[in-house]
């Protein structure tokens, strides 16, 4: 019988290893549970064909080697007892004796109970502090008049009225209290931007997009002076809170100081390169502050008192501080102190 005639053997060992397979599949728990006797010889065959070697150290480094380990002591020791024994040992136990196993009681820190109860108070009132309630802003009345953008507010110093300017060219007073209008003033011919209400004067002034600043006379309720100068619209204005000194700012760019009794225009305070959007005054240094919206904040040192100062001048800036591409719209200070 030749070998070419005997079936092909691939066949043959791929069905019995697949039979194999099944057989195990059927059981997973069973084939993988190892014997304790044949893993006891398995693991003492192990170490014993991997430190057969190293068990022992060869005589030329055995000799190197000293006594391994603490020496012991060779006399015997003796038990305390508290019985009675040899004559050496009755000190021994009268020692023992002596012992006080009694704790030592330590002085306490509190002189008294009273002390100790108030430290525990404080501790724990210092873990529950809570802030003090407010209640929350609500909003009081809504009042409606204006017949355009309301553009501008200002407070009577004494918190009898307030003032507001709108799209539609006039300007409101209203009794802070009931909120009921007391008085329309018209005179603008576009829209009012700014106003304000002088803490030392019976005057108002106000400013608008028709690039007029105006001086209102609260007691006549007319309009008593014009401040000519500005090449655009006027958007915001702040008083000197020591001077008689108005300062107002716009679209042109550019900050002017005005006296307020002779109309003059005292300084022009330039370098802005967009519209300046709001102004404030204080009477330390710097005195003029301006926000524009070319991203920089100018204040601005000078004398401003008219009495001293030249019609027309330019003052210096004192420091330029510039945001990063955001225009500045408005300003406040803190109390009157400089920057």
């Amino acid at each position: 019988m030749t070998t070419a005639a005997l079936p092909p053997l691939d066949s043959l060992f791929r069905s019995s290893a697949k039979r194999t397979r099944d057989i195990f599949e059927s059981c997973p728990d069973e084939g993988l549970r190892d014997d304790e006797k044949s893993a006891r010889i398995r693991l003492s065959v192990k170490i014993r064909d991997e430190y057969r070697d190293y068990k022992d150290l060869p005589p030329a480094l055995l000799s190197q080697q000293g006594p391994v380990g603490p020496s012991r002591p060779k006399e015997t020791r003796k038990m305390i007892t508290a019985g009675p024994s040899a004559p050496a040992d009755n000190n021994t136990s009268r020692m023992i004796a002596t012992i006080d196993n009694t704790p030592v009681t330590q002085p306490s820190t509190f002189q008294s109970a009273s002390k100790l109860s108030q430290a525990l108070t404080l501790h724990k009132t210092t873990r529950t502090i809570k802030p003090t309630y407010h209640a929350p802003w609500k909003l009081v009345r809504v009042i409606s008049g204006h017949l355009g953008w309301v553009r501008s507010a200002a407070v009577e110093p004494g918190n009898q009225w307030f003032a507001t300017g709108a799209g539609d060219r006039v300007i409101k007073i209203w009794d802070l209290a009931s909120g009921e209008l007391k008085l329309s003033l018209t005179g603008h011919i576009s829209t009012v931007r700014g106003l304000a209400v002088s803490p030392r004067h019976p005057y108002l002034f106000s400013c608008g997009e028709d690039k007029m600043v105006r001086c209102w006379d609260l007691e006549a309720n007319k309009i008593i002076r014009h401040y000519h100068g500005h090449l655009s619209g006027v958007y915001c204005l702040s008083l000197h809170p020591t001077l008689d000194v108005l300062v107002t700012a716009g679209r042109d760019a550019s900050a002017r100081v005005w006296d307020m009794r002779t109309k003059a225009q005292i300084h022009v305070l330039s370098g802005h390169t967009a519209t300046v959007a709001d102004v404030k005054c204080q009477e330390s240094e710097p005195q003029v502050i301006t926000g524009s919206m070319d991203s920089t904040v100018r204040p601005t040192m000078g004398r401003l008192a008219s009495g001293t100062t030249t019609p027309g001048r330019r003052s210096r800036t004192w420091k330029t501080y510039r945001s990063r591409g955001r225009s500045n719209r408005s300003l406040a200070y803190f109390a009157l102190h400089s920057i």
